[in-house]
């Protein structure tokens, strides 16, 4: 839209690309992603049969076992945990299994090295999703005109869910700042 003038991305998600090639890129081929779409699309003709869709299963509940991946118990920390909420996806029975198989053919940041405005993208150093961030902002100022107004901020330290609901991690004002820069506000 280029009515915006700055954009501020905390804590941000690649859909696409988890979508696409899995965490941490696991699922990176033309295979891999042919079995994924074969596998939802059995469930989808499965589904539309029946007259009812399927949900993914949320976050893990409390307590996390030991032996799960840091992001997990992060997640089911703040979704099951501190933040729950009896409305929440990502509290209780997750998204629709097959919600988000259309993001598996849709680059959505593309054409990133084109955006004009403003952006910072704020991300933890430790945050498991740290990747998407970090690339994101790599892709959007390669072979771009428009570098001078982007800015990757990582903040040493901090997780994925720091950057949610955490007071003494979310710099507020650099974001602030950010934005009067950019002639918002």
């Amino acid at each position: 839209d280029t009515r915006i003038k700055a954009t501020v991305a905390s804590t941000m998600y690649d859909m696409t690309r988890v979508n696409a090639n899995g965490y941490f890129d696991s699922e990176d081929s033309e295979e891999a992603r042919y079995a994924k779409k074969q596998s939802l699309n059995t469930l989808r003709t499965e589904e539309y049969r029946k007259g009812e869709y399927s949900r993914g299963g949320g976050c893990v509940p409390l307590p996390v076992p030991e032996d799960a991946p840091f992001f997990v118990k992060d997640y089911s920390e703040y979704y099951k945990g501190r933040c729950y909420h009896k409305r929440s996806l990502n509290s209780n029975d997750g998204w629709n299994s097959i919600g988000c198989m259309s993001f598996m053919n849709q680059p959505i940041l593309k054409y990133s090295n084109e955006i004009r405005s403003a952006v910072l993208i704020v991300h933890g150093e430790k945050a498991h999703s740290y990747y998407f961030g970090k690339d994101a902002y790599e892709n959007m100022i390669k072979d771009s005109k428009y570098t001078s107004n982007k800015e990757l901020l990582t903040i040493p330290g901090a997780v994925h869910t720091d950057l949610y609901d955490n007071p003494d991690v979310i710099p507020f004002d650099k974001i602030q700042k950010f934005f009067k820069e950019n002639g918002v506000g």
